[in-house]
């Protein structure tokens, strides 16, 4: 071959080589990578599952796998999932479920009529007369109906079921209202307002969804309260980066367990009214009271009580299976209650979350279950209110036990726990302490909690997921530990911190 037909030939085979070789890297390479991929799923974070707990599960397994430590279980005190900490199921409430997942149990199974009568009810609004089948988008109308007139019982106020929507949990309606303030093309993000410290799914929502967090301070000092200054404060500063237009409150507080008195409620609505901010009042926790003196008032209530202009203000209201005396987090039931919102955007908002087709049915009839207990007669009812009064006495004896026991350590103050399920305790650490954690490059409440959960078992999560004041350091803990477990949690605890202190005093 001449050589001018070998170069050729060869440039040939080069340009074939490199094209097949470019082709193969292309079906090697991943479409979805971290380069690319949303940022704010990178930079969004929820402590709650963040990685202590994730070490929590590690040891665990490697508990189960024969390891020697120095403890023989994990004691997850991190989140509010109260069957996973041994609380017994409401028997009504499962008893329900089954005659919704099974029908056949209706005519087999020896249970109260009360029981049989309520499935029948709602099997009859299912598709199909079956729990397999898709609702509509708002829920079933029968639950919403039954949600409106627990609202409306509750408050002394109407409530009409069409402004009433079903969901996966109090989470998915949140999720789905801020969802609503996103606006991409606008000069400013909207600012959501959120209390500090806060439920991170609030700033995980926002950090996900491209919103501005406008953090207010909770006053530690007078029980976490909700001072009107702060609120002013962080509103005024928000102003020179954002559109603040949403205020979010937590009552019962989480991770903070404070109660909003009835003054203090009325001061958060004027504050919002003046500034024309759009209430979200999450109050899953309205039934956990446990403080003598304090009591639940639900926004929708004052609101109203008020009069004129504020009862023309625009509120979203959230309700959950997931806390109270049910616990029933698994089942993911909640609701959002709509009080003036405007009718196109509530046409819209139906809109978007018809895409999601519906909530889960077994979630809606657990949602019914807590709004449509047996009444006084029913068959059902002396055991419902006797087990519903155990599960509420026994959170108020933890809470009380939780905070003494806290307030009685060195290095550790400790609000009363006026409600929810959490204590946040504030620790004194020392400056060494604080130094060592921030030559590893962690917060120093983090760095706490990791070596509390290496050297006990206990799993809590630091304040730090939470946010909090500048140069203070917290932890939440649940008080859902059954009692015995807690107590041995608290041994544990009260064992590590005196050695944590003694060695880096």
């Amino acid at each position: 071959m001449p050589a001018a037909s070998m170069r050729i030939a060869a440039s040939r085979l080069l340009r074939s080589s490199n094209q097949l070789l470019g082709t193969l890297r292309m079906a090697s390479a991943k479409v979805l990578v971290r380069d690319n991929i949303n940022p704010q799923v990178i930079t969004m974070q929820y402590a709650v599952r963040g990685p202590i707990v994730i070490r929590a599960v590690e040891l665990e397994k490697e508990l189960e796998k024969g390891a020697k430590k120095p403890f023989t279980s994990v004691i997850k005190a991190n989140i509010g999932d109260a069957h996973a900490m041994g609380q017994t199921p409401i028997t009504f409430n499962r008893q329900l479920i089954a005659c919704l997942a099974n029908p056949s149990l209706m005519e087999t199974a020896n249970f109260p009529s009360d029981v049989i009568k309520h499935a029948k009810e709602l099997i009859c609004c299912c598709g199909g007369k079956s729990c397999g089948a898709y609702s509509q988008s708002t829920g079933i109308d029968i639950i919403r109906k039954h949600v409106a007139d627990f609202i409306a019982k509750r408050d002394g106020f109407p409530c009409d079921y069409e402004n009433v929507i079903l969901s996966g949990g109090a989470s998915e309606s949140i999720r789905n209202v801020l969802k609503m303030f996103i606006r991409r093309d606008a000069p400013k993000k909207t600012g959501i307002m959120i209390p500090i410290p806060q439920y991170p799914l609030y700033s995980a929502s926002v950090e996900e969804f491209g919103l501005g967090q406008v953090g207010y301070f909770l006053c530690e000092e007078r029980n976490w309260s909700l001072e009107e200054d702060e609120l002013e404060r962080a509103y005024q500063e928000s102003l020179k980066k954002y559109d603040t237009r949403v205020l979010c409150v937590i009552n019962p507080g989480n991770p903070t367990g404070q109660v909003l008195s009835h003054e203090n409620i009325e001061t958060i609505i004027k504050f919002a009214h003046r500034h024309n901010l759009f209430l979200m009042a999450d109050e899953v926790y309205q039934d956990n009271i446990y403080a003598p003196g304090s009591k639940f008032h639900s926004f929708k209530k004052v609101i109203n009580e008020m009069g004129a202009p504020y009862n023309q203000m625009e509120l979203a209201s959230f309700h959950s299976v997931s806390k109270g005396y049910m616990g029933e987090c698994g089942m993911r039931g909640g609701y959002v209650e709509f009080f003036n919102l405007d009718p196109e955007v509530y046409v819209l908002f139906k809109k978007m979350i018809s895409a999601k087709l519906c909530s889960t049915i077994l979630g809606q009839v657990m949602m019914d279950a807590l709004v449509n207990p047996p009444k006084p007669g029913d068959p059902s009812y002396d055991q419902w209110l006797k087990e519903k009064n155990a599960v509420l006495a026994s959170l108020k004896e933890r809470a009380t036990l939780v905070k003494e026991a806290y307030g009685s350590i060195e290095g550790i103050k400790c609000n009363e726990v006026q409600g929810a399920m959490y204590a946040f305790p504030q620790l004194m650490l020392p400056p060494r302490a604080v130094e060592k954690a921030r030559s590893l490059n962690m917060e120093p409440d983090f760095f706490y909690a990791m070596q509390l959960l290496e050297s006990t078992g206990v799993c809590i999560v630091p304040g730090s997921g939470f946010g909090q004041k500048e140069g203070t350091y917290h932890f939440r803990t649940t008080i859902l530990p059954q009692t015995e477990m807690m107590k041995d949690m608290l041994e544990r605890f009260k064992s590590f911190h005196t050695k944590f202190m003694e060695e880096y005093k």
